[in-house]
């Protein structure tokens, strides 16, 4: 991590400390009273019918936008107690999962305090990511109606072909045999087998480097694929499309499973995320279909963009009914409880502050 600054290794040191349990004892990260804390604060008076809200977002939003093997025991669980997946018996479930925790800095008596605690989603759940689709349409199979399994069974069995792929993956050469090798098949006909995959190399780059990266000649049109988040959108500018070779993709995670938000909210989000991607030099792909998962766009080779683009990145566009691209990355936490008398965390949170300004000269460009 040549490019990474030294505050921003401390603060990867300190989180992995804390993973691995440094800080011993529930108090630690007390997760069931702060899911509960962050529940009554989203909920405010509807809290008593969670049960009845949580009903409400399943079946009205969550079923009609495409979720529908979400199954209601697992969700309401969810809700609840903040444990998507059982695997085993619900009483093995007694440890915290401390990767949850992040920090903040709240206001306490005018001051500025670091705080350790849970600020991540309680609203639609990680059912989205690996349960709700899959390559087995024996999973997708329903029974009068209703899903055969859950979004936790569909979880389960993604995820475990993800771990066999990347093991077969990882599999010494002389294990999966030559790539080059002449097969047989069992008609006696040859064919070729597939080539080995080849090895790559992650870089870590500092936080805030996305409107920086351009600068450098090395990244400049250096990337064939761009992937955004939808808490993230309000990064995607003419800058950070520079470093998109021409021919290069563009992929953005669009709000469809926001439950917080309303159709002409999510209609308005897709379409203010099109207006950045052509500020950005991008045009959407033809077999684009509207409001899906993902918005896909391709960078053509005559696209040139800059900061007189027509359309300021940061400007809202003109009688869009949607909020801010910056509210929506906080609508599947929901609202942040105000400020309980705190504690200062120990000095190993090394959360950065406004004094911290420490930073290093590196490699302006790591070989890619």
């Amino acid at each position: 991590m040549p490019a990474v600054q030294f505050r921003e290794r401390d603060a990867l040191e300190a989180v992995f400390r804390f993973w691995a349990g440094r800080e011993k004892g529930p108090e630690a990260f007390p997760m069931s009273r702060l899911w509960d804390s962050r529940l009554r604060h989203y909920l405010g008076s509807r809290y008593d019918a969670r049960r009845g809200v949580s009903d409400w977002d399943l079946h009205m939003k969550l079923h009609d936008r495409g979720a529908r093997v979400i199954h209601t025991r697992e969700f309401r669980r969810w809700r609840d107690t903040g444990v998507a997946f059982e695997l085993r018996d619900s009483s093995a479930y007694h440890v915290p999962n401390r990767t949850l925790a992040s920090g903040r800095l709240l206001s306490h008596h005018g001051e500025r305090v670091a705080a350790r605690g849970y600020w991540g989603d309680i609203a639609t759940g990680p059912f989205v990511a690996f349960g709700i689709e899959t390559d087995d349409d024996s999973l997708l199979r329903t029974s009068n109606g209703q899903p055969v399994k859950t979004a936790g069974e569909i979880t389960q069995h993604n995820v475990t072909e993800l771990f066999r792929e990347v093991a077969a993956w990882r599999r010494p050469r002389t294990a999966q045999g030559n790539p080059e090798q002449v097969l047989e098949d069992q008609d006696g006909s040859p064919e070729r087998a597939a080539p080995a995959p080849e090895f790559f190399t992650v870089h870590f780059l500092p936080l805030g480097s996305a409107q920086t990266l351009h600068h450098k000649s090395c990244y400049k049109e250096r990337f064939q694929l761009l992937y955004v988040a939808c808490g993230m959108v309000h990064l995607l500018s003419p800058d950070l499309g520079a470093t998109v070779a021409p021919g290069g993709r563009l992929v953005v995670e669009l709000a469809r499973y926001l439950v917080d938000l309303r159709q002409e909210q999510l209609q308005g989000f897709a379409s203010r995320v099109e207006e950045l991607a052509r500020a950005a030099g991008f045009t959407l792909l033809p077999q684009a279909r509207p409001l899906e998962t993902f918005a896909r766009f391709h960078k053509a080779p005559d696209s040139a963009c800059g900061p007189g683009s027509a359309v300021d990145s940061m400007t809202p566009p003109p009688d869009v009914p949607t909020p801010p691209l910056e509210d929506l990355s906080q609508a599947l936490e929901g609202r942040t409880p105000p400020p309980e008398p705190l504690k200062r965390p120990p000095e190993s949170l090394a959360l950065s502050t406004e004094s911290d300004s420490t930073t290093r000269e590196s490699d302006p460009c790591p070989h890619l």
